[in-house]
């Protein structure tokens, strides 16, 4: 069963992304902020982040760099999740490091085919 860290600081967004992904055959393994998706992925090693970029304590875009930056962590993929849908913003994700980019409200069929172009 593939293992998906999904970041998320707001409860709700959380809770109910990781029912929808738990009930389409994935693991879902939670952090609440930047700081502890650095930890968890290097600990966990998920399959796949799903990273919301405004979070506290560290920004999905410092988090998502210091993963790439890591050779443990460098090749998970990431997601980046955001309700900013300016062209700049994902750019700013893509050099980041993320590998993707969807915008919130979640289209969970849209989310779960970039999903599936990393992980089998």
């Amino acid at each position: 069963m593939p293992k998906i860290l999904l970041v998320e600081d707001n409860e709700l967004n959380r809770d109910m992304l990781s029912r929808r992904l738990i009930k389409k055959g994935y693991e879902v393994l939670i952090a609440v902020n930047g700081e502890e998706s650095v930890q968890f992925a290097r600990s966990l090693l998920p399959d796949l982040i799903l990273m919301d970029m405004s979070l506290p304590v560290m920004d999905g875009w410092q988090a998502a760099s210091l993963i790439k930056s890591e050779p443990v962590t460098r090749d998970i993929p990431i997601i980046a999740l955001t309700a900013h849908a300016m062209g700049e913003d994902r750019q700013k994700a893509l050099d980041a490091g993320c590998d993707d980019y969807d915008t919130k409200p979640i289209d969970l069929t849209r989310l779960l085919t970039k999903i599936r172009l990393f992980v089998t």
